[in-house]
């Protein structure tokens, strides 16, 4: 389990050295552009509403340096969470019709062939519902999660339990959400790629447990989208697609 576990989380530097793949780099633009235009413009606009608030709410006897350097570091703790809860989220929905199709690409470079699925993508409005519809059937199982881990977070006493279950939670998410990608590609429903991830649960949650740890990471946050969709292509090709991948193309092993 162990050896799987560091398996899956090589699959994330797995996908950033497949940015530098020729022919890769403009399907790797869109996604990384979203990213960063959803990143960038929440926290911008965080940022302003917080120094109002401190300018508003701060009572002059506090306003002091030491206290609003203490202020922005809570401030930059909590953006962190809300970018991993929030921001991937809505970043991985507006970004999911490029995703599927840097994913297709991805195992193009990798194997030589495309997808089964890979003809849809012209057909532009059709793939964009799919994959906006792909996006809403995971958001209602990671919300059907989510609700009741978060609720134990305000029992004391079970919250310190309930914080490694929310990281490991975190991890299994983060896999389905971004092995969803190539697996859509050949028409794998969500249930049947649950069902393959449970099967190598441990490869799953260390390919998630890398990309949430990025994702934690300001900067680098920002290219953890296309690299973790790169990654986990890479990962479906060579350990779930259920056929044996070229032993030169294989990663991780």
């Amino acid at each position: 389990m162990l050896n799987d576990f560091y398996r899956g989380m090589r699959y994330l530097f797995v996908g950033f050295s497949l940015f530098k793949r020729r022919g890769l780099r403009r399907f790797v633009a869109l996604p990384l552009a979203v990213n960063v235009l959803v990143f960038g413009t929440l926290i911008w606009f965080g940022a302003d509403w917080f120094a109002a608030q401190l300018e508003a709410y701060l009572p002059d006897f506090l306003d002091i340096a030491v206290l609003r350097y203490l202020l922005w570091i809570l401030f930059g703790g909590a953006m962190l969470l809300i970018a991993f809860y929030t921001f991937v989220l809505l970043a991985n929905f507006i970004a999911s019709p490029f995703n599927g199709l840097l994913a297709e690409r991805v195992e193009l470079a990798l194997t030589g062939n495309k997808p089964p699925s890979s003809g849809r993508v012209l057909a532009v409005f059709g793939t964009i519902l799919e994959a906006f519809l792909s996006e809403l059937r995971k958001l209602l199982y990671l919300v059907a999660w989510m609700v009741p881990f978060a609720l134990l977070l305000l029992v004391p006493g079970i919250n310190l339990i309930a914080v490694p279950c929310w990281f490991v939670l975190s991890c299994w998410l983060l896999a389905l959400e971004y092995v969803d990608y190539p697996a859509g590609n050949h028409a794998i429903l969500f249930k049947e790629l649950r069902q393959r991830l449970r099967s190598r649960r441990a490869l799953a949650l260390g390919f998630g447990a890398a990309t949430v740890t990025a994702t934690m990471i300001p900067v680098l946050n920002l290219f953890v989208m296309p690299a973790a969709v790169a990654g986990a292509t890479a990962l479906w090709v060579d350990q779930l697609s259920g056929t044996k991948a070229p032993p030169r193309r294989a990663a991780g092993s």
